[in-house]
């Protein structure tokens, strides 16, 4: 059972609308499927999902897994780093998309999860419990079993998931800095983010790991996980990915950089993103917590070392 509580911004909204907002690793369907079989109550009481909620009333879903997808599994290398009873470690490659969806049918985690691990297959999106963007590697936790699926989705809403990036920007980082900047979809363009008073809150911290003469190399730790956060609250910040085709799409290059490195730079194919630590309490022991660590990929390592 994963409990919420309304708050001010969700106050005299309908159920449904309130309970998307604040389940987000749930779609919309199945929490209106949820709500009619009873399985999402407020205060102990099923209600509908238009019925009103307020300030301060907890929600409490049992998030109830039926007419399950089943993705084919494909044969696709995976690095496995580590793997425990409930669940399972893995250093995602760049360019893996997560799932299949819309234009995207096979080839992806999910389908070489399936492949490695069919028992997998029953769970919602073979176990996967969060996500990287397609371009972006380094570590996803992936769930062996519905209770640890519920477990870690619980702790990610309660912001005990400790995620650290790290990338390589155009710009000068001074020591550290937060940013602290709410994100809503680009009503433009709905495949972009951008930065917003009025979105989502969303917090990011950034640390100077090098400076390279017009490039920094920095890890950034986040307090939320907002769609496309680092790469939107570093391009806010004028301080964008290189490589990054959505919010950097100039992929521009700094003053007095050399012939190779710009050349380097522009054939870098993909944002230099890497979910490099990841850490999360046992669902087990009590004060029990689990820390994964995943090096720099081959290609941001060449991108520093022709920067040095």
């Amino acid at each position: 059972m994963i409990h919420k509580n309304i708050n001010e911004e969700q106050n005299n909204s309908r159920l449904d609308h309130a309970a998307t907002s604040l389940f987000e690793d749930f779609s919309r369907s199945q929490i209106q499927r949820w709500i009619s079989q009873g399985n999402l109550l407020v205060n102990g009481e099923i209600l509908k999902a238009k019925d009103k909620v307020h300030t301060g009333d907890e929600m409490s879903l049992d998030p109830i897994f039926e007419n399950r997808v089943s993705w084919e599994g494909e044969d696709i290398p995976i690095n496995i780093l580590h793997e425990e009873e409930d669940f399972i470690i893995i250093n995602k490659s760049p360019g893996l998309v997560m799932h299949p969806g819309a234009g995207c049918h096979s080839g992806t985690l999910a389908n070489a999860l399936a492949f490695h691990f069919p028992e997998l297959k029953k769970l919602p999106r073979c176990g996967i419990v969060h996500r990287l963007d397609k371009d972006t590697s380094g570590l996803l936790v992936v769930a062996k079993n519905e209770k640890f699926r519920n477990f870690f989705v619980t702790k990610l809403q309660d912001r005990e998931i400790f995620k650290q990036y790290e990338a390589i920007v155009v710009g000068q980082v001074i020591g550290s800095f937060s940013i602290d900047h709410p994100l809503e979809r680009d009503p433009r363009n709905r495949v972009k983010m951008r930065a917003t008073d009025f979105g989502r809150d969303a917090v990011s911290h950034v640390s100077l790991i090098k400076f390279y003469k017009g490039y920094s190399h920095i890890s950034i730790e986040i307090e939320t996980g907002r769609t496309h956060q680092i790469r939107v609250h570093l391009s806010h910040q004028k301080l964008p990915i290189i490589g990054d085709s959505l919010y950097n799409p100039r992929n521009l290059i700094a003053k007095n950089t050399t012939k190779e490195l710009i050349g380097h730079i522009q054939n870098f194919s993909r944002q230099a993103l890497h979910a490099s630590k990841i850490r999360f309490p046992s669902s087990q022991k009590e004060g029990i917590f689990y820390e994964f660590q995943a090096d720099l990929p081959q290609d941001m390592q060449s991108l520093i070392k022709e920067m040095e």
